[in-house]
């Protein structure tokens, strides 16, 4: 009886926080569905698909609208309009980092994507100044990934002529690799058990964040947080990607050469080295760790899922990879190894690349951002730290801009003449002060990589073109294609 006493009480004092949450909010927030009180619009939302849920209400509430996952308010901007006012044009306003329980759990609010303020300020200037001296954007980069490219050519031939291959873990070795000779100075054989056990960590995590039961977590983070549940995974598959960063960083301490920085772990210890004596310092150990794993995920996970799943909508579509090989056959030819420079020279190739980004829509609400002050927005007042959402989805699936926007066409991105044209509208990196740190490098990865394989290989499915599925079988806070297997016939 006490216990049921205990329970009433505090879900009456839950209900009327809420209460008095929404009238204080009235007149501010945008309007939008009626809330329940404690679980908010919950039930409102499909979650297996957020996305698909928000352009429905967007019908209704029009391009700003609030929604409440659990008595956290939400506003929610749709549509290219709204979402270039929140991310370029009022980019500092909104430049804070809206939470993510699933993943404030473990980064405790530290690195570059969770961690807001000076802190956030000062990590990632530091790692773009570190990313730019180990070769981003620069040739030395560039002839990384070709290295790499040659290796996974030679990896994708190793299976027996013509016999199926599931392509998830070979597609992540390559972006995998080139990632961590920037932070950890080396690169690991393919049958590295360390190193296939890394890879493996960071497919999981990919698809346990897309699924409804994360959603739901976040939402809820209190109530499910000691349950049993996926989310439990996620944290022992962070806490042991953890430890692995931590021993590599052990290994860097014993070598390290103040004077001679070898990589990123290096830049950040001589660093911390010069800071040492400052207690307010933002470069620690774990800040360290975080700010790697951090690096690690973004360079692994979106461009080797971008990948899988391009790879999946070139065997749904043979005319297309004809066109790119042919393409590839008059630019490139089969010999020499493909550059940055041959992607001027390939427009088709070019247009095909940025589909396969629009098409799929990798992140398809952005990573919440936040508002770093009270804030005018429109006719409404937002205030500090309210969690922002801007619907990706709603841009790159811009049917104006975009004809018949949920079909794959590379025509999406070529004028009247065949010249790759570009477009506002692709939002892929998301924009702004919180665009993807590795942007640059990813579209060097996916081109190169891409061109490589097409290059080396004819794509065989194993079933008629017209069954593949190129729907989501997750969409969370990423999009995971189907699993499939294909055929990699050397040319």
């Amino acid at each position: 009886m006490e216990l049921f006493v205990v329970l009433v009480t505090c879900l009456s004092f839950l209900i009327f926080l809420f209460l008095w949450n929404q009238r204080h909010a009235k007149g501010k927030l945008p309007p939008g569905p009626t809330p329940f009180p404690v679980v908010g619009n919950i039930f409102q939302i499909n979650t297996k698909n957020v996305s698909k849920s928000i352009s429905k209400l967007a019908e209704d509430y029009g391009p700003v609208f609030t929604l409440y996952f659990g008595m956290k308010p939400t506003v929610v901007l749709h549509g290219y309009e709204a979402v270039r006012q929140v991310l370029i044009d009022q980019s500092e306003e909104f430049s804070a980092r809206g939470s993510l329980p699933a993943a404030d759990n473990i980064n405790q609010g530290l690195g570059i994507v969770f961690s807001n303020g000076e802190k956030w300020k000062q990590t990632r200037r530091f790692s773009l100044m570190v990313l730019r001296n180990m070769g981003m954007g620069k040739r030395t980069i560039e002839h990384r990934i070709q290295e790499e490219a040659l290796c996974l050519v030679e990896a994708l031939k190793k299976p027996m002529v013509g016999s199926p291959c599931d392509p998830t873990f070979l597609l992540s070795y390559a972006p995998c690799n080139v990632i961590c000779s920037i932070v950890f100075r080396n690169r690991f054989e393919y049958s590295d058990e360390n190193f296939l056990t890394l890879a493996k960590y960071f497919d999981e995590n990919a698809k346990i964040l897309s699924t409804p039961w994360i959603e739901l977590y976040n939402a809820f983070p209190s109530l499910l947080h000691y349950l049993p549940g996926s989310h439990n995974t996620l944290f022992k598959n962070m806490t042991e990607q953890r430890k692995f960063i931590l021993e590599k960083i052990k290994e860097h301490q014993e070598s390290l050469d103040l004077n001679n920085p070898q990589d990123f772990i290096d830049y950040f210890l001589i660093k911390m080295e010069k800071e040492k004596h400052n207690k307010q310092s933002e470069f620690t150990m774990d800040n360290l760790i975080t700010t790697i794993w951090d690096v690690l995920t973004a360079g692994i996970e979106t461009t080797s899922l971008t990948l899988r799943y391009g790879l999946l909508l070139l065997l749904k579509h043979p005319e297309v990879t004809a066109k790119v090989q042919e393409e590839i056959n008059h630019v490139v030819g089969r010999n020499r190894s493909p550059c940055m420079e041959d992607r001027s020279r390939m427009p088709y190739t070019d247009a095909v690349i940025h589909e396969i980004q629009r098409f799929i829509d990798l992140v398809p609400n952005n990573l919440p951002h936040a508002a770093a002050q009270d804030i005018k927005f429109r006719e409404y007042l937002i205030p500090k730290g309210t969690t922002i959402l801007t619907s990706l989805t709603s841009v790159l699936h811009d049917g104006k801009e975009f004809p018949n926007p949920e079909q794959f066409d590379p025509g999406h991105f070529l004028d009247k003449s065949g010249n790759f044209k570009k477009s506002d509208y692709f939002m892929a990196f998301s924009a702004g002060k919180r665009v993807c740190v590795g942007e640059g490098l990813a579209r060097m990865e996916l081109f190169l990589l891409l061109v490589s394989i097409l290059q080396k290989f004819t794509l065989k499915p194993l079933v008629d073109p017209k069954n593949i599925d190129t729907a989501p079988l997750l969409k969370g806070v990423g999009s995971i294609p189907h699993f499939y297997e294909v055929c990699f016939i050397p040319v």
